[in-house]
This record gives structure tokens, C-alpha cells and sequence, in this order.
């Protein structure tokens, strides 16, 4: 991670360039109201990108809809399905460890 911004002599990172322009503005926000450990800024990386994946299955999904057929023509859920909920607990978990809330907080 490049470190570029400065405010007071402190260092502040720049957010990963692979973040979507929703997350790069979430991870800015964050180091405006707090300072964090080296370790806190990796697992904030990390709940920025679980975000990200989501959104990612959730586009698929409102485009693909939530089932598929099978070979056997039963309904079966999209993994997309699953994709998207694990990736919002994991957002949610990786947030409270460095104790922050959700985007909409911001």
C-alpha cells in the first residue's frame, strides 16, 4: 500500500487501486475520523474488498436472477447466492473488529 496523503505529519494510506469508487471513498472516510494500527488497515483492505465481491454477485443476480435449473429442470440457488451473503457477514465482522460500522454510517 503506498502512503501518500498527510495530515498533522501523519501518514495516511492511499486506498487500494483495485477497490470499486464506492469502497476507495468508504476507506478515505475512515482514515478521516480514525487512526489505525497497521494490522487495523489490513483488515480494513480486506472488508473493503468482501464488500466489493458482494456487490459483485448482487449485480450478477439482478441480472440473472436468484435460481437456475438444474439438469433435472429443479430450481437450485445461483452460488452467487451464497457469494453475496457471506461476503456482507464477513464485511460486518471485519468491521467490528476495528470497530467501525457500515458505509451507511459514514
Amino acid at each position: 500500500m503506498s502512503q501518500k496523503t498527510e495530515t498533522a505529519g501523519e501518514k495516511r494510506p492511499d486506498p487500494p487501486a483495485h477497490l470499486s469508487k464506492e469502497m476507495k471513498e468508504f476507506w478515505t472516510g475512515v482514515f478521516e475520523r480514525k487512526n489505525l494500527q497497521p494490522h487495523e488497515i489490513l483488515i480494513l483492505a480486506k472488508a473493503c474488498e468482501a464488500f466489493d465481491r458482494g456487490e459483485q454477485a448482487r449485480q450478477i443476480l439482478d441480472k440473472e436472477g436468484f435460481t437456475f435449473e438444474d439438469r433435472f429442470g429443479q430450481p437450485r440457488a445461483r452460488p452467487e447466492v451464497a457469494i453475496e451473503r457471506d461476503s456482507r457477514a464477513q464485511f460486518a465482522k471485519l468491521l467490528s473488529q476495528i470497530h467501525l460500522h457500515s458505509p451507511q454510517a459514514w
